[in-house]
């Protein structure tokens, strides 16, 4: 009796476990999805909030000015965004972005207007100054050893600061960088990134800036050289597995050390972009609320916290995520107490679906 019941084929499954299997491989096909294309998730949540928002903000948030506000504010937060993606592939993270541009920006404008300097070279004393930021990042995390977590913890409030020290907590405005910068012929050069370009009339029109279309190439640069160089390979390589990288024959020191400088150069950048945009240098140009919402637009743009996986593709669509949630909520008539809510809450969503996804490897 026993063997005739060995030998009968197997049962059937039941409905639910057919059902729970159908949704088991359902489950596993958009893991393997979001896996191997990371910036579908990103750009999913990109047009469902811009629809929410616009629903709820009376077509607001979609006209063509709204729209051009947006990429104007994002623009900033986008430059800064690439050099905080570089350091978060390599399992990093970098808490001073927001204060080290703020520094860097400060001694542009302060060199110009009251040294006397031409635009162009206050512009490279910014970078030399962005630079030696980032060098200091590389040099305490390489030679001292400190995590990325801590050494950028620390120079945050080093490089807030000093900026503070160096500006005399005064803000230096347009007629200090505009007007005089005209008058000594160099066509307003610190403020160029700040020009706006409208498309249509100009009150109901699509304005951009010329920041806006120079970020824009810098994804484009940026994601060739991450794409298609050995630099870029080593990038994501230390990422991945920092001892299989040295056992490898990478100079994993080198490549942290360029990439926390690339990510200076980046302040020096962001730098630019924000004197256009503000058409002033202040101590208080969103140092702390940037810091976050680089690391939020990353996060949310597909990079994983753990390393070795990220593009600047999804980046991008994660700092205007950022801006579509911030202007959306306000044009909704949400408390500014709520927008930060719902910011912490993107966060916590963006690294449970990284978590997840990383689970297809396993």
């Amino acid at each position: 009796m026993s063997d005739a019941v060995s030998d009968a084929p197997d049962a059937p499954a039941p409905p639910a476990a057919d059902s729970f299997s159908h949704r088991s491989g359902t489950f596993a096909g958009v893991q393997r999805l979001l896996h191997r294309y990371p910036t579908i998730s990103p750009a999913a949540v990109l047009l469902v909030a811009t629809m929410v928002f616009a629903f709820f903000s009376d077509g607001k948030l979609i006209k063509a000015p709204t729209l051009g506000i947006i990429l104007q504010q994002t623009a900033v937060l986008a430059a800064l965004a690439i050099g905080q993606t570089l350091i978060v592939i390599t399992a990093g993270v970098d808490l001073a972005v927001g204060t080290g541009m703020v520094l860097t920006h400060l001694v542009v404008a302060k060199v110009f207007s009251e040294w006397g300097v031409p635009a162009v070279v206050a512009l490279l004393i910014g970078l030399v100054v962005g630079l030696s930021l980032g060098a200091f990042h590389g040099f305490l995390i390489t030679k001292i050893g400190l995590p990325p977590f801590i050494t950028t913890l620390g120079t945050f409030y080093i490089f807030q600061s000093l900026g503070l020290t160096y500006s005399q907590a005064r803000t230096i405005g347009k007629a200090d960088l505009g007007d005089k910068a005209a008058t000594k012929g160099y066509d307003g050069l610190l403020l160029w990134t700040g020009k706006e370009i409208t498309f249509g009339a100009r009150r109901t029109g699509f304005t951009i800036t010329v920041g806006v279309i120079l970020v824009f190439l810098m994804y484009l640069a940026f994601t060739y050289v991450l794409n298609n160089t050995a630099w870029g390979s080593h990038v994501y390589a230390t990422g991945d597995d920092l001892e299989a990288a040295r056992l490898a024959g990478i100079n994993v020191n080198r490549v942290l050390v360029s990439v926390y400088m690339v990510a200076g150069a980046l302040y020096a950048f962001g730098a630019w972009i924000q004197l256009g945009r503000s058409l002033s240098a202040s101590s208080n140009a969103g140092d702390g609320q940037i810091n976050l919402d680089t690391i939020t637009a990353v996060v949310i743009g597909g990079t994983s916290l753990f390393g070795g996986r990220g593009r600047f593709s999804g980046t991008l669509i994660g700092a205007l995520v950022v801006s579509v949630f911030r202007l959306g909520l306000t044009l909704s008539g949400v408390s500014a107490y709520w927008q930060t809510f719902a910011i912490g809450s993107l966060i916590l969503i963006a690294v449970s679906l990284d978590q997840w996804i990383r689970k297809v490897a396993k």
